[in-house]
């Protein structure tokens, strides 16, 4: 089973790389962007069947390694 883990930075804590690549899209000419925020992709290859169990181990992982839960939110989806 895959795991695709989704990272990316609480609304209100500053993005820096979002402003800098929001400002050069606005210089290209991409006039639509109201905001940008980067974040990160993990994809992980599980060795589990049970789709309970392998949210359980994601969320975990997520919670202990994957994401700086202070500063930012995650998303799991399994494919």
């Amino acid at each position: 089973m895959k795991a695709i883990v989704n990272v990316f930075l609480k609304a209100g804590v500053l993005d820096s790389q979002g402003k800098a690549v929001h400002h050069a899209l606005d210089s290209l000419g991409f006039n639509s962007v109201e905001d940008v925020r980067i974040g990160k992709q993990i994809v992980l290859q599980l060795d589990e069947t049970n789709r309970e169990k392998a949210m359980t181990d994601a969320t975990k992982m997520c919670e202990e390694l994957l994401a700086n839960t202070v500063i930012e939110d995650y998303t799991i989806e399994l494919v």
